[in-house]
């Protein structure tokens, strides 16, 4: 769990660039100015989510590891050992946000405070994590439905 952590946590440094990046030419090219309304908005974090999604399929189906997992020596693959097919990678980064499912439906269904939305996706992904603690192969959930693992090299 805690190599998958720091994997994280690296990664999260590595595409704050890229949303920088994506938000700050959309903006650009669209003349959209602060603050946004609800549609361009969504506009944003879609155009942000597809992105982001992008750069991990493109690193998975590849090599089978983003920059963050070539730090940390860690590697995605499939049943076979080979990197995954750009179908899977795509549906591997989809069923990755199952990850933050619980905190979300909290955020959504309860109002609450800033904080208490914050504490409920932290403790989401914490206790999404634990599942890995105990699959028989240390697997995340996402990837036993997908039939891919995480190795380290």
């Amino acid at each position: 769990m805690w190599l998958r952590l720091a994997v994280m946590t690296y990664e999260a440094v590595l595409l704050f660039g890229l949303v920088f990046a994506v938000g700050l030419a959309l903006l650009a090219a669209t003349g959209w100015t602060h603050p946004l309304p609800p549609a361009r908005r969504w506009v944003l974090q879609a155009a942000v989510f597809v992105a982001i999604g992008a750069y991990f399929v493109y690193c998975w189906s590849r090599s089978g590891q983003t920059l963050a997992m070539k730090s940390w020596r860690v590697r995605v693959v499939d049943r076979d050992g080979g990197a995954l097919p750009p179908a899977r990678a795509a549906l591997r980064y989809l069923l990755a946000w199952s990850l933050f499912a619980p905190g979300l439906a909290f955020v959504l269904l309860a109002g609450a405070s800033a904080w208490a939305n914050l504490a409920a996706l932290v403790a989401s992904l914490f206790a999404m994590l634990a599942y890995g603690r105990f699959d028989r192969d240390g697997q995340l959930l996402h990837d036993r439905l997908l039939g891919s693992r995480v190795i380290r090299e």
